[in-house]
């Protein structure tokens, strides 16, 4: 627990500031926060002149005294500071000795006498984790998330003679996620932000602008300490208040209650969010409803008829076990250990000792926490197997799991023979009646083979834009969770079956995943048209038909990747062997864009994939529910766990951890110049990974007049409105020669005209909503820009009135180059026509080259010649004659000036995520 805030708090304490004030200060207390608060005083330039902690317990010392004592800052452990009321007179000598002109007590389970708190010039301050007046006392964090509070907080206040009474100094507060624990809500704000608050309150101190502001009566509670002999569970209460009182005792002192006669504690509570999977009854005591024993954990419900689910259960002997495994648990055998696996059991037998340095012996029935280890030994403990063990990962909880040494000797050779692997994917669906069929939606993140929610249990609503309805809550990825998706990627490319899979092998895993995706593409197409509004039929063509033909086509250059050989010269009488390599890079990082959910998943991944790498892949925000589809999809194609990691949630966040990520060799991005601009920094400055970028555009389409008119109007019509103009290469700027410029806007009108608006599952829309209400609006004010510079409206530019977020599509004319309508993009259903003289080519080209973008182009005319020469000047990575959108998976992709680099489909795609080695011989 320790240890994920203090790696935080590095993360904010980059470098030292220095100020002109600086005091004496006594530290009492004691924790690995009052080591960290006592080392970021220190590096502000204050002065400690003695810590004042606790004596050592079994022969270990303290955090906070091991960091002073290597300072050679005077440390001082009494057990007690009064006795009947009286302070003792040696420990007040001893403090009055140091001269401190500050208290400051960061965590101190000990009572400080008054003359000791009123001493110091400045007098004594202390840190309390929760905002105060609310919750005082020594159970505040329990009782933030008991009471079912969504804000927490910290306060440092001046010490009275009072219980968390003082008037406050500072406050900071922060949001309770859903799933908080202590654990996490500690880890997450009160650990790093706590320590940043106490610095800081000492330099107001010593500047003089401490406040002191009086603690309001109204508001004030006080609660008792939480102990394991009144954390029992009492049923007759709704699902969210019983979850409340799990999470709020995870994981001291645990919430139980009595099953078959024993007390068990319950540990990793969450809200069921979907409907309940099957299970075996568990009956309960006290519990009006048994539980029920599923494949994800054990279903617990409340008196609304409610449900939440619990991850682990505790026993009376400590043992703790996957709650899945209620009544599995006691069935594994001892498994004998082969002559490498005793050698590992000695490593780890030599790292317990370390950390237990006060068992003189470790047996196989040493107790981890029974011989005084604590949360921070637990880090300790796992980080040290993995540096010593040939990077054997272990998780926390195998460590709670397995607290006799034995075993954990047995755990952790079942971990390496791979026998602890789930043999079934668990899937926790959203199901939703639509479109004549069950449509069954994953909603976590998808990291190692498994769904899982976020770190931090944090989620957010993805938005039907049809009606602007909420689908479901999906899994908001945390720092921590990229970090856990790009781990198992790297283990699975270095250690696991993947990195050792022959490339056909490979071919034929690629070539089940695409039959699944066709098997479930009326599925797939209708989860399309939920999340992004894409018109069904549309989708089941495109977004969805031509994933299923790009994972075919690069399943079949799985095994004919090939290099070369080069005759160089030889250096005679010897001779010279020289052949080049493709070998795959390693993790990669893909982000994609909202428009073609899937599609642009399947354009990126596919290569990847077939290159031999792994990959861990964010979806745009307001779209993930066919890449988590797509997850469970490549699990059941038999896809070895880490090899694909889907992390939803925002740029901001995921995106910008995984463009700065060290273990990252590769990063795929499709999305705005301007986003692609911070991604290359971000990649440059961290290890200069590879990157490929496929970005904005403002693709212009030249129609000639000795063109096919009707089909012109017709191609001309979806280079705009295919998809709701929500297309990258969408002809961004129409050129229409003069003498047939009027007669192609008459008939691009009547035939919008002809659209039909509606729900994109109705089988005879032809124009669906847009993505998502934010941009509905940019669009919106994308017309009243063009309105206000002088283009002519010529149809459209309003929204639809009716729910969700409809646009009409939307025609302008007498566009001039200077406008904002013919430099930027609309990414939306609006065609921008700008008339040319009649016969001025190299005109018109010029103007159509006026721009920073060069993603597509395309041409309508009779004359080859003409046809040839045009495509030839244009300035872009596509130029299609006498037809538009035409795109196919074997024909390379991409932009180029400010559109980006790099190719997407075809065998170019292949070398975006493949390196090219050199090797030379001697014979």
């Amino acid at each position: 627990m320790l240890w994920r805030g203090s790696q935080a708090l590095r993360r904010f304490s980059t470098g030292q500031a220095y100020f002109k004030n600086k005091l004496k200060l006594a530290l009492i207390g004691q924790s690995l926060f009052g080591q960290e608060v006592y080392s970021h005083l220190c590096k502000e330039g204050h002065r400690v002149v003695g810590v004042f902690t606790v004596p050592d317990k079994d022969g270990k010392a303290d955090p906070l005294a091991l960091a002073a004592e290597k300072d050679g800052t005077p440390v001082f452990k009494f057990p007690r500071w009064r006795v009947k009321g009286k302070t003792i007179k040696e420990v007040a000598e001893a403090y009055k000795s140091v001269g401190a002109e500050l208290n400051v007590l960061p965590f101190c389970t000990q009572f400080i006498p008054m003359d000791v708190i009123d001493s110091p010039k400045h007098g004594s301050i202390i840190y309390h984790p929760s905002i105060l007046p609310r919750h005082r006392g020594a159970s505040a964090i329990n009782w933030t998330l008991i009471m079912g509070d969504k804000k927490a907080g910290l306060s440092v206040f001046w010490a009275d003679d009072g219980l968390d009474t003082g008037p406050i100094l500072l406050q900071r507060s922060c949001d309770v996620e859903p799933n908080d624990t202590v654990d996490t809500l500690y880890n997450r704000f009160l650990f790093p932000e706590g320590i940043k608050a106490m610095v800081e309150a000492v330099q107001l101190i010593a500047d003089g602008k401490a406040p002191r502001i009086p603690q309001p009566k109204e508001g004030a509670t006080y609660e008792g300490i939480r102990k394991k002999e009144n954390a029992e569970i009492s049923w007759d209460q709704s699902a969210e208040i019983l979850h409340n009182w799990i999470r709020g005792h995870d994981k001291v002192p645990g919430a139980w209650t009595e099953i078959n006669g024993q007390m068990v504690t319950f540990y990793g509570s969450s809200l069921l969010k979907s409907s309940v999977p099957p299970g075996e009854p568990l009956e309960i005591k006290g519990a009006k409803k048994p539980g029920l024993v599923t494949k994800n954990g054990l279903v617990l419900f409340g008196n609304d008829g409610k449900a939440l689910m619990v991850r682990n259960l505790q026993f009376e002997d400590g043992r703790m076990i996957p709650a899945s495994q209620y009544f599995s648990a006691g069935e594994t055998s001892v498994v004998e250990l082969t002559a490498e696996e005793v050698k590992v059991a000695g490593t780890i037998k030599v790292i317990w000792a370390g950390i237990l340095s006060n068992v003189p012996v470790i047996e196989d029935s040493t107790d981890f926490f029974k011989s005084g280890a604590s949360s921070m030994d637990v880090v300790r403990l796992v980080e040290e197997i993995r540096q010593r063990c040939g990077g054997l990962q272990l998780q926390n909880e195998d460590v709670y799991m397995a607290t006799k040494f034995e075993d954990f000797i047995q755990k952790v050779v079942r971990k390496l023979r791979g026998e602890d692997q789930e043999v079934e994917l668990v899937v926790d669906y959203v199901s939703k009646e639509v479109n004549e069929m069950t449509v069954k939606m994953p909603y976590q993140c998808f990291i190692n083979g498994q769904f899982t929610d976020a770190n931090d249990g944090k989620t957010y609503d993805t938005i039907n834009p049809t009606d602007g309805s909420t689908i479901c809550k999906v899994s908001y990825a945390s720092l921590v969770d990229v970090d856990k998706a790009v781990a198992a990627a790297k283990d699975a490319f270095e250690k696991g079956e993947w990195g050792r899979m022959n490339a056909r092998e490979r071919g034929r895993l690629m070539y089940r995943l695409a039959d699944l995706l066709e098997e479930n593409q009326e599925e797939l197409a209708t989860i399309e048209a939920l999340d992004s509004g894409a018109v069904y039929t549309l989708a089941l063509k495109t977004h969805i038909g031509m994933s299923v033909q790009t994972f075919r086509y690069f399943a079949g250059w799985c095994d004919k990747i090939q290099g070369s050989t080069i005759p160089i010269n030889q250096a005679r009488p010897n001779r010279n062997l020289t052949f080049t390599k493709k070998e795959p890079l390693g993790v990669c990082a893909i982000i994609i864009p909202w428009n073609y959910p899937l599609m642009m998943l399947a354009w990126k991944s596919a290569a990847c994939l077939a290159a031999g790498n792994t990959l861990v892949l964010k979806p745009a925000q307001v779209t993930p529910l066919t890449a988590l589809k797509f997850a469970e999809l490549s699990s059941k194609a038999g896809f070895p766990k880490g090899v694909i990691n889907i992390i939803p949630g925002s740029g901001g966040v995921a995106g910008q951890r995984l463009s700065e990520h060290p273990h990252i060799r590769k990063l795929g991005f499709t999305g705005s110049t301007a986003i692609g601009k911070q991604i290359m920094k971000s990649c440059a400055v961290s290890n200069l990974k590879k990157v490929s970028l496929e970005l904005g555009g403002k693709s212009p389409l030249i129609i000639f007049n000795d063109c096919e008119l009707d089909k012109a109007v017709r191609m001309g019509m979806g280079a705009v409105f295919f998809n709701k103009g929500e297309n990258c290469i969408a002809a961004g700027r129409l050129f229409v020669e003069e003498s047939i410029h009027d007669e192609f806007v008459t008939k691009v009108v009547e035939e919008i005209k002809k659209m039909k608006i509606g729900d994109p599952l109705d089988r005879s829309t032809d124009h669906g909503p847009q993505n998502h209400q934010a941009h509905l609006e940019k669009l919106l004010q994308y017309c009243e820009a063009g309105v206000k510079e002088g283009a002519t409206l010529v149809y459209g530019g309003r929204q639809v009135c009716r729910p969700g977020f409809f646009m009409e599509p939307t025609v302008f004319t007498d566009v001039e180059d200077h406008m904002y309508l013919a430099k930027e993009e609309s990414f939306g259903p609006i065609m921008v026509i700008s008339k040319f003289q009649n016969g001025d080519v190299d005109g018109v080209l010029q103007r159509a080259n006026n721009t920073e973008y060069g993603l597509a182009s395309g041409v309508f005319t009779r004359d080859i010649n003409k046809a040839m020469y045009v495509s030839e000047k244009l300035e872009a990575g596509t130029v299609f004659v006498n037809t538009y959108n035409k795109t196919d998976v074997a024909a390379p992709f991409g932009g180029v000036k400010q559109s980006g680099f790099g190719k997407d489909l075809g065998e170019e795609a292949l070398n975006e995520y493949l390196k090219t080695k050199t090797v030379t011989l001697e014979y």
